[in-house]
C-alpha cells in the first residue's frame, strides 16, 4: 500500500506534558507512523472544561500505510498504553491524538470524521498546524490553513514555549525547513 499523508494533533495536560508529547512521537513511530516533520510545543488554556490545567499542544505531519481506522485504531492504543483515561468530555488528559488530515479523504462515520471536525475552531490546533503547513487546504472548507487562522475569532491563549529546534525536542533526521512555515506574532499573542 502507498504511504497516505496524515497530520496529527497532539495535547496534554497531566504530568509532564512535554514528556507525554515526546513519548507519544516515540509510540507512533513504534507503531509504523512515518513522521515527517513536527510543530513547536505551546502552552495553551482548556477549552470547554476550564477548569484544568493549561495544556501543551503541538502537531505531527506523517506517511502511513494504515487505513484511516487503522491508524484511529493504532492512536487509541497509544492513548491507553499511556493512561488515557475519558471521563469527563474535554477533561484533564495524559494524552490526547487526533487524526487532523489523511491527505484529501473526507469521511464521516459514527467513530471517524475526517477532517477533523472541530480543527477549524481550535486555535491551539490552528497555530501550530499553520507552522509547518500554512499553505495545507482543508478539502471541505476549500481554505489554507493560513486563511483558517486569519478568519478564526477565537482570544484563547496559545503560548510558545518551545521551538522546533530546542534541544531535546527535534528527533535527529526531522527537517527543520519549515520552522518559518507560517509562525508569526499574531498567532501566539
Amino acid at each position: 500500500m502507498v504511504k497516505q499523508e496524515i497530520y496529527i494533533g497532539l495535547g496534554s495536560n497531566l504530568g509532564d506534558r512535554l514528556a507525554n508529547i515526546r513519548k507519544a512521537i516515540e509510540l507512533m513511530r513504534r507503531e509504523g507512523i512515518e513522521i515527517i516533520d513536527e510543530s513547536s510545543v505551546y502552552e495553551t488554556e482548556p477549552v470547554g472544561y476550564k477548569e484544568q490545567g493549561w495544556f501543551l499542544n503541538s502537531v505531527v505531519k506523517g506517511r502511513t500505510e494504515l487505513s484511516p481506522q487503522g491508524l484511529w485504531k493504532r492512536l487509541e492504543k497509544i492513548e491507553k498504553l499511556m493512561g488515557r483515561e475519558r471521563e469527563i468530555k474535554w477533561g484533564p488528559r495524559i494524552i490526547d491524538l487526533d487524526i487532523l488530515f489523511y491527505e484529501n479523504k473526507i469521511l464521516n462515520d459514527k467513530q471517524l470524521r475526517i477532517p477533523h471536525s472541530e480543527l477549524h475552531k481550535r486555535k491551539f490546533v490552528l497555530v501550530p498546524l499553520e507552522e509547518i503547513a500554512p499553505q495545507l487546504v482543508h478539502p471541505v472548507l476549500k481554505k489554507t490553513i493560513s486563511q483558517l487562522l486569519t478568519d478564526l475569532k477565537d482570544n484563547s491563549q496559545v503560548k510558545l514555549l518551545q521551538r522546533l529546534d530546542s534541544p531535546g525536542l527535534r528527533p535527529s533526521g526531522v527537517s527543520n525547513s519549515n520552522l518559518s512555515g507560517g509562525i508569526n506574532k499574531r498567532q501566539i499573542e
